[in-house]
């Protein structure tokens, strides 16, 4: 009997643990320098730009996304337009939706992406 229960917990933990493992990915959105208005590609991407509306990065990543803006700008498995005239990251448009699934990091980062450029934000993702 104590050998079932011992099982039963050791399961249940490693269930936990690969739970927590599948919820592991971030999204997150890094403030551009209005620099980036300058390009024709990104503009095109955004016709519904607003004036004075803040230009953004839209991304997901396994990451922290400390760690992923840091390698951005670092040049490691860049986005031009980050490692260019990425800023700042703006917590306040994503960490309440971390951590997720891969899956699910996914199509918040449209979302999410979607959601700005329609309330006249210039974005580019992915």
């Amino acid at each position: 009997m104590v050998k079932k229960h011992k099982n039963v917990t050791i399961m249940k933990l490693f269930n936990m643990a690969l739970e927590n493992k599948k919820l592991h990915h971030n999204v997150y959105v890094v403030e551009l320098s209005k620099e980036v208005l300058k390009i024709k590609k990104f503009m095109d991407a955004n016709p519904k730009y607003i004036k004075g509306k803040p230009c953004v990065y839209v991304g997901m990543t396994g990451l922290e996304p400390n760690a992923r803006f840091n390698k951005h700008k670092l040049g490691i498995k860049s986005n031009t337009y980050v490692q260019k005239y990425g800023i700042k990251l703006l917590p306040n448009l994503y960490e309440k939706f971390n951590p997720m699934t891969f899956n699910d990091a996914e199509s918040k980062e449209k979302e999410i992406a979607e959601d700005l450029r329609n309330n006249g934000y210039c974005v580019w993702y992915g």
